[in-house]
């Protein structure tokens, strides 16, 4: 433990040892196990499928899903993912690895900013924490758009509050001119919020911290310059060509969004509250005080760093919270923010600087300890429904449907993580006022051990259950030149897998849009079409969800062939 305290404490150690150590450790979840696992719609089957057309048609200005345009997000994902696409080939790995690779650079990128705002120590805590947060880890291995903005955020604002720190001094123009880069890159990521984000976080820093003299050193003309020159040109281009993108980007996609339940997302205001605590989980129970302690220590901070990480978890936090769409992956890119602020508390506390985390740490610990419990618990549901079955014979059939639908987990697994979980309460508990070292060391290797296995005992099943890729390769092998294969609903997943463009039937979700632009008909039928085409000459493969096949089946004649099965989908067949 002397040899830990002696490593994080040696200041005068090189940055690129501590980047290089944390990229091959931390960087193992990351990236192991990442072709494993087939794509799971509709993220990503549709991250996967658009740069996949992209290299397929040698159009990378017009983005296309399933041969139809498709402009709900800006660009840069898919460049990227094609790129690797066309390096690595057409494989799950490869179209994860952008995603993964940027949660990687997110958690280095926050090694860089803490270790300037505060210190070695704090960096290296703050970076494990990102790098054991299973939220943070699992969602940088699926196809996201939203890991991509979060490191572009978290470059350009930890770019700013590093530029800050010589205020008055001379100073190089590289920081700032690394803000409006990477602004730049964060609108191509995602649009608007990539440069509404960044000016909301600066001004009110500005405003709270009456630090208005920075204006006058961010280079703003030719920082505006470099923006506009990497964020606009494909805005313009692709306006050009395609002149119903602006209204559908700008104003469906941004205020309408943001503003209606257009998209079907609505959750309440407080919806993102109990997402955090489970997404940071074991360190969001440290949230409140070391928000507290940023607030309160405003004062005594020349830079005030703290005030401006505050109000960067505060404002993008309440935002997202006030908006009418919300998905869970919204708020990652206040998770670096956040892991800077609960690390620096929990040095403070480590040098002996008050026993703060006493009360979260029994918190955690009894938390962690219920988990533990319940973990265990379902590693063993079958058993337990029917010792339950058997006490109370009226939650029979609930029971067993329940189980029939949960995501299956081996005994062995449960266990497993039941232990992990059952260790880190316990240590919690113990060593919360004695030695907060042993139980930050414990925190961090159980987590640790948790994002490592998750992947393989959870996920795989969940994976296994909401893909297309069995049905899909199979429909793929059962098609030939003349066969129309349909989906209900889209599945972009099947289009990956098959590597043609796919009838889609019922609703058309987000293919909505594209298939109003030119004569689309023919590949969006309705039942009635779908019903003549079934009935033709032309060899029809339909996959489906049980309970769609079972409303449709009276219709169909012939009778359907049931060529495949996998989860809740259905491959029919009218040969």
């Amino acid at each position: 433990m002397r040899d830990l305290k002696g490593y994080v404490h040696d200041g005068g150690s090189g940055w690129l040892r501590d980047m290089v150590i944390l990229a091959f450790v931390l960087g193992i979840p990351f990236f192991q196990f990442l072709g494993g696992l087939p794509l799971i719609d509709p993220d990503e089957g549709r991250y996967a499928e658009i740069p996949r057309e992209m290299v397929e048609q040698g159009d990378f200005v017009t983005p296309t899903l399933n041969y139809v345009k498709y402009f709900e997000k800006p660009p840069l994902l898919y460049w990227l993912n094609a790129v690797s696409l066309k390096l690595s080939g057409l494989t799950e790995q490869a179209a994860r690895f952008p995603s993964a690779l940027c949660g990687l650079l997110t958690m280095l990128a926050t090694y860089i900013i803490a270790r300037r705002l505060y210190g070695r120590r704090t960096a290296l805590i703050a970076a494990a924490i990102l790098g054991t947060a299973a939220g943070f880890v699992l969602q940088s291995r699926i196809i996201l758009t939203d890991m991509l903005l979060t490191f572009c955020l978290t470059a350009a604002l930890g770019a700013f509050i590093i530029a800050s720190q010589r205020e008055g001094r001379r100073s190089t123009a590289g920081p700032w001119y690394a803000f409006y880069l990477f602004c730049a890159l964060a609108v191509l990521a995602k649009g608007l919020i990539g440069i509404v984000f960044p000016a909301g976080i600066i001004f009110f820093y500005l405003l709270l911290s009456g630090r208005w003299k920075l204006l006058g050193e961010m280079r703003i003309p030719t920082g505006l310059t470099l923006f506009l020159a990497l964020a606009a040109p494909w805005f313009v281009v692709v306006s050009l060509r395609n002149p119903e993108f602006a209204r559908f980007f700008f104003i469906h996609e941004h205020f309408e969004r943001f503003t209606s339940t257009v998209h079907g997302r609505y959750q309440p205001f407080w919806f993102f509250l109990p997402v955090l605590a489970a997404t940071l989980l074991p360190w969001s129970f440290f949230i409140p005080g070391a928000l507290k302690r940023a607030w309160r220590d405003r004062h005594h901070d020349d830079s005030q760093a703290g005030l401006y990480l505050l109000i960067w978890t505060v404002l993008i936090f309440l935002f997202f919270s006030k908006s009418n769409s919300k998905l869970v992956p919204y708020i990652l890119p206040i998770f670096p923010p956040l892991a800077i602020l609960i690390a620096n508390r929990i040095d403070r506390v480590l040098d002996g600087q008050g026993r703060e985390l006493k009360l979260a740490s029994i918190l955690l610990g009894m938390t962690l300890t219920i988990l533990g419990i319940a973990a265990l618990a379902y590693a063993r549901l079958p058993e337990l429904a029917d010792l339950l079955a058997g006490v109370l014979p009226r939650l029979s059939d609930p029971l067993h449907q329940f189980i029939n639908n949960a995501p299956a987990v081996t005994a062995a697994g449960g266990t497993f993580i039941a232990a992990l979980f059952l260790i880190q309460g316990i240590a919690a508990m113990v060593f919360a006022g004695s030695n907060p070292h042993r139980m930050v060391v414990t925190l961090c290797l159980c987590s640790f051990l948790l994002v490592i296995f998750i992947p393989r005992l959870i996920m795989v099943p969940i994976a296994q259950a909401e893909s297309s890729r069995p049905l899909a390769l199979q429909a793929r092998s059962l098609a030939g030149p003349q066969t129309r294969i349909v989906t209900f609903g889209p599945q972009q997943g099947v289009s990956w897998y098959t590597q043609r463009r796919i009838m889609v039937t019922d609703k058309l979700d987000e293919l909505e849009f594209g298939s109003k632009q030119g004569d689309q008909s023919a590949w969006f039928p309705d039942q009635q079409a779908l019903l003549r085409m079934w009935e033709s000459d032309t060899p029809v493969l339909i996959i489906l969800k049980k309970g769609e096949l079972d409303r449709l089946l009276p219709l169909l004649h012939p009778a359907p062939r049931i060529m495949g099965e996998s989860g809740r989908r259905r491959l029919i067949s009218n040969r």
